[in-house]
């Protein structure tokens, strides 16, 4: 467990600096789940793509960061940070985080470093993306946010980060959303190879290995076309038009974005280093430390990732608290895809 006092001094900085319902979606089910606390409400059910846009965006400088971020709901009402993948942005929660609001949250939707609106405070700050890098922006966040505690929800690099918050600060996490399961990097492991066709899906990432893959990073054009080819690849079935994707899209313009996708890919690969002040979280996460924090696990089943059956059995034993798994028929980006039935996960596990 790593101490809110050790991670200010970890960042430099003084105290004062860092202190659908699930019915209307086919195919959904349900496993080992757990006795609750108290009746969760049903989240009302709304299509995606109902709303296209955040309130005026926020900006708070936080750690190493100037995040920029949208929040929704009641100023002191209980905090849900829901944190986005790649190559997304917070419009994967453009449904969902009204949906929560309506029901009391105190909603926040951050960009991640690199993307959007969020910028490094300098530029002499090696632009790292690997995955404690990303948790301690969420930890420091909600120092300046006055947040506590939190439910974190998240996809892709958000359940990556929000695992790692469960694991290593599981006293600022009050349960857990997480697409995908257990995602927390096992760099070892990612050193030996794996099936054909899995590897195949997996393409970009060794694409990013390459000179040749950054420099179509750097494009802005080369940048637009890889990234919606993926949309396409690992959510097959979502019928997204030019607008949805461009709003998001726009999130891909951050100057830095380019060097944090490239280094965290890299980074899982083994192909590039980290920074030394991280070490010490990295060595705590190579361990593969178990979750015992409320979680709500999700596995979409038209996600090539997904592994079949999507019973979630392959990382169950990571999760020794209160837990629940579903599976919905959806792809990759499930807030956008299936917002209600994201936004009753939430709820729900609230509840546990």
């Amino acid at each position: 467990m790593i101490k809110r006092r050790t991670f200010t001094r970890f960042l430099g900085l003084g105290t004062g600096a860092a202190a659908a319902s699930l019915a209307g979606l086919q195919g959904v089910s349900n496993a080992t789940a757990p006795s609750r606390g108290g009746e969760a409400p049903l989240v009302p059910a709304t299509a995606p793509g109902t709303h296209t846009s955040f309130p005026a965006l926020q900006q708070v400088r936080a750690g190493l960061l100037d995040v920029g971020y949208a929040e929704l709901g009641p100023a002191h009402g209980p905090a849900v940070i829901c944190l986005h993948g790649w190559p997304y942005d917070i419009h994967s929660y453009v449904d969902v985080a009204p949906l929560l609001a309506d029901q009391g949250y105190r909603v926040i939707v951050p960009y991640l470093r690199g993307h959007g609106t969020t910028r490094f405070l300098s530029p002499r700050t090696f632009r790292n993306a690997q995955q404690s890098a990303i948790a301690l922006d969420v930890i420091a966040l909600m120092d300046a946010l006055r947040i506590h505690k939190a439910v974190i929800a998240g996809f892709d690099w958000g359940s990556r980060t929000g695992g790692i918050l469960a694991a290593l600060w599981p006293e600022r996490v009050k349960a857990l959303v997480s697409v995908s399961g257990y995602l927390i990097t096992d760099r070892a492991m990612q050193l030996e190879p794996i099936s054909p066709a899995a590897e195949h899906t997996w393409w970009y990432q060794y694409y990013f290995a390459t000179e040749r893959g950054k420099k179509a990073m750097e494009r802005e054009d080369l940048r637009r076309d890889l990234t919606r080819l993926v949309w396409g690849l690992v959510s097959p079935t979502w019928n997204f038009d030019d607008a949805t994707f461009e709003r998001t899209a726009a999130a891909f313009e951050n100057p830095d974005y380019a060097a944090i996708v490239i280094h965290n890919y890299r980074w899982r690969l083994g192909l590039a280093e980290g920074e030394p002040r991280y070490d010490r979280y990295e060595d705590a996460l190579a361990t593969g430390p178990a979750i015992g924090v409320p979680a709500l696990t999700i596995d979409p089943l038209l996600d090539p990732f997904t592994a079949q059956p999507g019973d979630g059995s392959s990382y169950r034993g990571k999760f020794t608290g209160p837990y629940e798994h579903r599976t919905l028929p959806v792809g990759h980006n499930v807030p956008q895809e299936a917002p209600t039935a994201f936004a009753q996960a939430v709820v729900d596990v609230d509840h546990f």
